[in-house]
């Protein structure tokens, strides 16, 4: 892109207000960029920093980060960027597992390195970034960078980079990245959404502005604070994409819920969005209506994935609602769009697999499986566990060969071997640790985490199916299904989002869940409810809800209903 758009910005970095108000940016084309990551090369290869070393980046978001991780694909070095907002004794847990060789760190990172030694004590290498090679852009000093060592030439299988999960039902891993998998998800992100060099983007999630320099696209970094992304005032995203004319932008259902609803009560379009990309948990139905409102001249997408597989499928706001309901920013025709069938309880629709994906619905399994020749597929409309397979599809867990075994089934079949495009990804499935079904069109359906279904003596609930009904008949709301006891005699719970001053509040909001139960057969035996004042979340998406740990608060809390004794 420094070759082929040398001129154009390829960063805008916010740095204050000019006095009319607007967003003041310091502005890096894509041949300063480029200059800026040779600079970065020099500085790490001068401090020591080697290929195939693991070097953990603690810098801040936007130009460091971006600066920092190419730099390292340059040299070959492995970048480990692990969610700062994941807790301390999480972060400190992944430092230790995956033992890296180098830190490159803000101020903060090198404190924090030699007051918690233990989970550092693999460092050998220690890179400031407070004096980064930035300051040197600033002061007009850019043909003075120092020669660059010799880039490196991976193959498609060399480790590019190890992303660790958000934990949302266990433990963080590390996951491994190859760089042919790299490779894969640029080429797949740009042609599934057709995002085309010299657009603007805007991403609500600091990882995923990486993808934007490798598309083309301008990256505006936003005022947000990483580690507590949902406290950033709406205002501030909304003043960037009007200001800068965005036309990309990836975020969570939590993020893009505090933009439409400050948009709505205000009146504000957002015309210059060609899409948004909204992922992370399942995107409410009335998004997508708003979206038609606020985006005049866009379009809501809902991409399906994990960070161990990312893209597997795809939905638009027009397939939700259908194209006559859309138009109408309604959902209200018949089998207009699949909005109703979520409503009465089948699911949320998360699109078609993505060109090179391939999905499959398999029987619920515990423990590992050792061969893809093991799994029994299910009929097209069963619910079962949801496995996926393709170029995007990683491999193992960093140093957790345990968990590799439970989440990874080898495909040593004939065809298998014969669809190893970017370095053979294609023969290996993940188990992707949804629960799902295949409709008649070959759409994917969302049933919910496999961990999370509660399993009663009458058979088993999933959780995305059952919520659907009281979201859709009480919206405004948050609700989560839930298990009490041992699995297979579980009894089933609803934890509804609500600080409710009064008893009769409660009374009164429970009478209206019980009466919802009772419209569809998958809730109807559901008759115990609690209410939660703030549902605990994971902090990357801040959308995830940590149903675990609302069972296990619910045990000794009161519920209503159900005969309850509390």
């Amino acid at each position: 892109m420094a070759t082929r758009q040398p001129g154009h910005p390829a960063v805008k970095i916010p740095r204050g207000r000019t006095p009319a108000g607007a967003i003041d940016y310091l502005t890096l084309t894509f041949a300063e960029l480029d200059a800026e990551v040779d600079a970065w090369v020099a500085r790490l290869a001068g401090r020591g920093v080697r290929p195939g070393d693991r070097v953990l980046v603690m810098v801040r978001q936007g130009l460091p980060l971006i600066a920092a991780v190419f730099a390292l694909f340059k040299l070959g070095a492995v970048p480990v960027i692990i969610d700062p907002g994941m807790g301390r004794k999480n972060f400190l847990a992944c430092v230790a597992h995956t033992r890296p060789r180098v830190l490159l760190g803000i101020q903060f990172a090198q404190i924090l390195s030699r007051i918690f030694w233990s989970p550092f004590r693999s460092i050998e290498v220690r890179v400031g970034a407070s004096r980064d090679p930035l300051a040197r852009l600033t002061n007009g000093s850019l043909k003075n960078f120092p020669t660059t060592p010799r880039l490196a030439e991976p193959t498609a299988d060399t480790l590019a980079a190890i992303l660790f999960t958000s934990g949302s039902t266990g433990a963080p891993k590390g996951v491994c990245y190859e760089h042919g998998m790299f490779d894969a998800q640029v080429r797949l992100i740009r042609d599934t959404y057709r995002i085309e060099p010299g657009e603007i983007d805007l991403s609500l999630l600091p990882v995923f502005a990486l993808f934007s320099p490798a598309l083309g696209m301008t990256t505006i970094v936003p005022e947000i604070d990483p580690s507590r992304p949902v406290a950033v005032p709406a205002e501030k995203l909304i003043q960037a994409i009007l200001q800068e004319k965005v036309t990309n932008s990836f975020g969570s259902p939590a993020l893009w819920r505090k933009i439409f609803t400050h948009c709505t009560r205000n009146g504000i379009q957002l015309p210059s969005l060609r899409r948004v990309l909204c992922a992370g948990a399942p995107v409410p139905l009335p998004f997508y209506r708003e979206a038609h409102r606020i985006l005049p001249a866009g379009v809501l997408h809902s991409p399906y994935g994990a960070t161990e597989a990312l893209p597997v499928s795809t939905i638009s706001a027009d397939e939700v609602l259908g194209a006559a309901a859309a138009a109408r920013s309604t959902a209200s025709s018949h089998g207009a769009g699949t909005a109703p069938v979520t409503a009465a309880g089948y699911g949320t629709c998360v699109g078609r697999p993505i060109a090179g994906i391939d999905v499959r619905i398999i029987a619920i399994a515990e423990g590992s499986i050792a061969s893809i020749a093991e799994v029994r597929e299910l009929a097209g409309g069963e619910i079962g566990e949801i496995i996926v397979r393709g170029p995007v599809v990683t491999k193992r867990y960093d140093n957790l060969p345990e968990a590799t075994a439970a989440s990874k089934i080898p495909d040593l079949t004939p065809h298998a071997s014969r669809l190893k495009p970017d370095g053979g990804a294609a023969a290996v499935w993940h188990r992707m640790g949804d629960c799902g079904r295949i409709d008649a069109e070959g759409r994917l359906w969302f049933c919910g985490r496999v961990a999370e279904r509660v399993v009663t003596a009458a058979g088993t609930l999933f959780t995305d199916p059952c919520e659907q009904v009281f979201r859709t008949l009480i919206p405004q709301y948050r609700c989560a299904l839930i298990g009490l006891g041992p699995q297979g005699r579980q009894r089933p719970a609803l934890v509804v989002e609500a600080n409710l001053a009064t008893t009769a509040d409660r009374i009164r909001l429970f009478r209206q869940y019980r009466a919802a139960a009772a419209t569809q057969p998958q809730t109807a035996g559901i008759a115990l409810f609690f209410f939660h004042k703030r549902f605990p979340v994971d902090v990357r998406h801040n959308a995830k809800i940590h149903r675990l740990a609302l069972a296990r608060w619910a045990a000794t809390a009161r519920g209503y209903g159900g005969q309850s004794k509390r």
